[in-house]
């Protein structure tokens, strides 16, 4: 199978990878909308092949963060930022390579699903190529929405309405199909905001299942305020928290065994047993 970008050639999906996945380094960033300061000197490596799991109470800026983390935070026009965040070493905010590289390499699923519900299963798969500048050959079109279904753990239910439109299909599998979107155009980092947080308990079992089948091709970053879902999906957890008219910072980051059973701050350990957030 063949893509080509204008502005680079990429390798051709295959069954057995989708993409590159790579080490995404966030840096003393801090953020602001207008003169309100949202985040205070975040830094955090989110590791190549690995999950890591931004947790905290609502409010304290992970979904600021995780939007920072593909540029979409420079979308609002009072946003600003420092620090900086690297892929792989090149920081993306510096980079001579387009925006829309950048968020092709680092893609974002949502908290609500989002398919295009006038097209097809399959035109929603490809639907993202076309924005980044990328061609598949018509004759293995067929061959990538397979690719894709099958990774975002879909195929078998979808393959025989594949001509369907995507806004029929069930939230869960709307969710999957939209992981299946982000992974057409090959990310090496897939960002995942709440993606289960307006699913039912079947659905999110699946979605779980996608994430641990896909961090062996691409690096997953993702907020939950399910302290459950964390431990089972995440391998590190960075735990954010503000205080009162205070912007949001990390308080402690490790691997998620560490985290939920012997974090070093107090507050962490009552965050994680529900005492309070």
């Amino acid at each position: 199978m063949t893509l080509v970008s204008d502005a680079a050639s990429h390798a051709a999906p295959t069954n057995d990878a989708i993409s590159r996945a790579s080490t995404l380094t966030a840096q003393g960033v801090s953020a602001w909308f207008g003169s309100h300061k949202v985040l205070e000197r975040v830094s955090l490596d989110m590791l190549a092949n690995q999950v890591t799991a931004l947790i905290g109470p609502s409010g304290c800026g992970k979904s600021t963060f995780l939007r920072i983390l593909n540029r979409m935070h420079e979308l609002v026009p009072s946003a600003r930022l420092a620090g900086n965040i690297a892929l792989d070493g090149q920081d993306i905010y510096r980079s001579a390579a387009p925006v829309t590289e950048i968020r092709r390499r680092i893609g974002m699923v949502f908290q609500k699903p989002n398919p295009f519900p006038a097209m097809s299963v399959a035109e929603n798969v490809v639907s993202g190529l076309k924005l980044c500048g990328m061609k598949v050959e018509r004759s293995h079109k067929d061959e990538l929405v397979e690719t894709c279904l099958q990774k975002a753990g879909l195929w078998n239910e979808v393959k025989n309405r594949l001509d369907a439109n995507g806004g029929a299909l069930s939230g869960g599998q709307q969710q999957r199909l939209c992981i299946a979107r982000s992974l057409a155009v090959r990310p090496d980092v897939l960002l995942m905001d709440e993606p289960c947080s307006a699913l039912d308990p079947t659905s999110t079992h699946r979605i779980e299942e996608t994430i641990a089948e896909l961090r062996d091709d691409v690096t997953i970053v993702i907020v939950t305020h399910n302290m459950q879902q964390a431990q089972r999906v995440s391998h590190y957890c960075a735990f954010f928290l503000a205080a009162e008219n205070e912007p949001g910072r990390i308080v402690e980051a490790g691997t998620t065994d560490k985290i939920f059973s012997e974090p070093d701050d107090p507050r962490t350990l009552d965050y994680v047993r529900g005492r309070f957030g």
